[in-house]
Parts: structure tokens; sequence; C-alpha cells
């Protein structure tokens, strides 16, 4: 339960830290979504610039949470279609979460599984509530593999390294390690989720080297303005095997940003 709710809390002030507040709509139905782009290629061309860092939230469908408003809709249009959807899908979550093996037998493999459906839902939420749709299917893979490939498994070795380098969850440790994550790993992390994408669109190294110059810095800012708190939370309460997935439940918010950014041109 305390698990539970740290998890919830962080994730609201993720999704607070973009600027995304409820408003009340001063025009009858849905507004149109701030972002609005039918293109699918991979990098949509200046997604990046209307980012959740900058867009407006006055016309941001949703409020508060994005997809809030049209799921509201739709259970009062089809509330019956849409609540046997809703239990589908709880069922199928319980049964398969009840299936996998435990996180203590195969700590990567679980947590590789985790970050892959963290950044699957951050990008699906972002593509089909911020961008206004329609899915872009590779883009949605492609994320979502960043996600299995590297954020689980380099996660898993890293929070290791790090608790082992600096044990205890007294101020100091903590702190410590917030600032190591925010100023040494979160530069490369980025670093290396741009150069992933760079080389999946088949983009030259000079394409790549200008994408990092240009959205680096924005990259870490929009971490910054999440993340310290999110892990003074991790480090002081959550155990190190249960890390990552907390990681994944807030990041879902952050990947939207991420996976924004991403797709912005150089």
């Amino acid at each position: 339960m305390k698990l539970f709710t740290t998890i919830v809390v962080s994730s609201c002030l993720a999704a607070q830290a973009f600027g995304v507040t409820p408003v009340v709509s001063k025009t009858k139905g849905l507004s149109k979504p701030a972002l609005v782009t039918h293109k699918s290629p991979l990098r949509q061309k200046n997604a990046g610039d209307v980012s959740p860092l900058f867009r407006d939230p006055t016309i941001t469908r949703g409020g508060a949470i994005p997809g809030l408003q049209a799921y509201s809709e739709a259970l009062d249009k089809k509330p019956i279609t849409m609540k046997a959807l809703t239990s589908l899908v709880g069922w199928f979550l319980g049964d398969l979460l009840a299936a996998v093996p435990p996180l203590d037998k195969k700590p990567i493999t679980m947590k590789a599984l985790t970050s892959l459906v963290g950044w699957f839902l951050g990008d699906l939420l972002a593509q089909l509530f911020i961008a206004g749709g329609p899915v872009d299917w590779k883009r949605l893979a492609t994320l979502s593999f960043f996600g299995f490939i590297y954020h689980g498994p380099s996660g898993h070795y890293f929070y290791n390294w790090l608790d082992k380098q600096i044990p205890g969850t007294d101020a100091i440790p903590v702190f410590s390690k917030v600032a190591i994550d925010q100023v040494v790993w979160c530069p490369i992390f980025m670093s290396v989720f741009f150069t992933y994408l760079g080389l999946v669109n088949g983009d030259s190294l000079s394409t790549i080297g200008t994408k990092i110059k240009t959205d680096l810095l924005t990259a870490c800012q929009g971490s910054w303005k999440v993340w310290p708190l999110v892990h003074l939370i991790n480090f002081r309460f959550v155990s190190n095997k249960w890390r990552i997935p907390y990681i994944n439940a807030v990041q879902i918010a952050f990947n939207m940003f991420l996976s924004l950014l991403g797709s912005k041109k150089a």
C-alpha cells in the first residue's frame, strides 16, 4: 500500500511538472487537441516544438490527466462497452502478473518487461491524447523496444551499482544518489536515447550529434523538473528490487514528453 501511494503521488507530480493543469472549457464539447498531426514518420515534423513542456494547457484535451475527459465521455455514451473493456484489461493484467516469474528469480527479464510496458503506454498516450493520433505503430514499437532492450537492463545494473557504492537511506546517501542520477546518469541516458532513435531512423552520425546538441539540455531540464523529487522517495522508501517497477510507473508520464521530444527533427 505504501509503494502504491508513492507511485500515485509521484505520477501526479510528474503530470503537474509538465504544466498539464485542469481547465474549464469555454466552448461546448471537446476542444481540438494542442497537437494534431496525421503524419506517421518516426520523427514527426515539429512535434517536439510543441511538446508537453511548451504547449498551452488551456487547449489540452483531458485536463490534468491526458485522455480522462475522452474516457469519461466514452463512459457516458457507451457505458457497458467501456466498463467491459476496462474489466478485460484489468483481468488480463491480473492473470498476466500471476503467470510471470517472481522478480527475485529473473530480475533483469522482469525489469525489461516492466520498462517495455511503461514506454509502450507512455508513447501510446502521447500519440492519442497529445498528438491527437493516428497511432504510428513503427514509432510505438521503436520506443517500446528501447524500454525493453536498454532502459530496464541498464537501470537494473546502474541502481544496483549505486546502492552498493552509497548504501543507506539517510539524508546524505539519498541526496548523493539523486545528484549522481541526475547529473551523471541522466545525460548519458538521454544521449543513448537520441542515438538509438537516430540509428533506427537511418540518420548519419553527424545528424545524431546535432540532435544531441540541440535537445540534450531540454531533455535534462525536463528530467530535473520531475525526477529529483521522485528519486528522493525512491532512494528513501523503495527497496532495490522494486526501483525499476516504481520508476516505470512514474515514467509513463515522463515518456509522453520524451516520445514527443525524440520525434522532433534535429
